[in-house]
C-alpha cells in the first residue's frame, strides 16, 4: 500500500470524522465539539428540509451563528443523529462529502412526541491547520415521520 493511498484513506476518515463531530455536538449539547466542525466562515443551509417539513429557517453564515442557531432552536429537545453512506472525494485541501443523517428529535418534557427524518447532507470541506473542517452544508429531506412542531420546542 502506498503512502499516498494511506493518505487518502486518513483523509477520507477524517473529513467523515468532521460530520460525526458536527452529529455528537448537537446531540451532546456541547457547543465547543459542534464548533471544531465548522470554519470560521461557514454556511449552514437547513432550507430544502425545512422546507419540506413545513417551515422556514434562515441560511445561517459564520461559525458562531451557527452554533448559536442550533444549540437554541434544539434547546428543548433531545436528539440522536445518525450519519451514514458517507461518500468522500477529495481535491488537495478541499473534499465533499455526501452522506444519509438520520435525526430524530424527542421533546424534553414529553418523550411521547417526536420528529423523526432522513436527511441528505451535501457537505464541502477545507482542510485548515491540519483538520477538515465543514465550509458549507446543504441538508436536505428525504423522509419524515412524526410531529413536525416537535421542531419549534412546543
Amino acid at each position: 500500500m502506498s503512502s499516498t493511498y494511506s493518505q487518502e484513506i486518513a483523509d477520507k476518515f477524517a473529513v467523515v470524522e468532521t460530520l460525526y463531530r458536527f452529529a455528537a455536538g448537537i446531540d451532546l449539547r456541547d457547543n465547543e465539539l459542534l464548533a471544531s466542525a465548522f470554519a470560521e466562515n461557514a454556511v449552514s443551509d437547513f432550507g430544502p428540509a425545512a422546507a419540506k417539513a413545513g417551515f422556514e429557517y434562515p441560511v445561517l453564515e459564520g461559525r458562531d451563528t451557527i452554533v448559536s442557531a442550533l444549540s437554541g432552536s434544539l434547546g428543548q429537545i433531545d436528539t440522536t443523529h445518525s450519519v451514514s453512506n458517507p461518500r468522500v472525494s477529495l481535491d488537495g485541501d478541499k473534499a465533499h462529502l455526501e452522506a444519509l443523517v438520520e435525526a430524530q428529535h424527542v421533546l424534553q418534557n414529553d418523550h411521547s412526541r417526536h420528529y423523526l427524518m432522513k436527511n441528505r447532507y451535501d457537505v464541502e470541506l477545507v482542510r485548515q491547520g491540519g483538520m477538515w473542517l465543514i465550509q458549507r452544508v446543504t441538508v436536505d429531506n428525504v423522509w419524515r415521520t412524526g410531529d413536525p412542531a416537535v421542531l419549534s420546542g412546543v
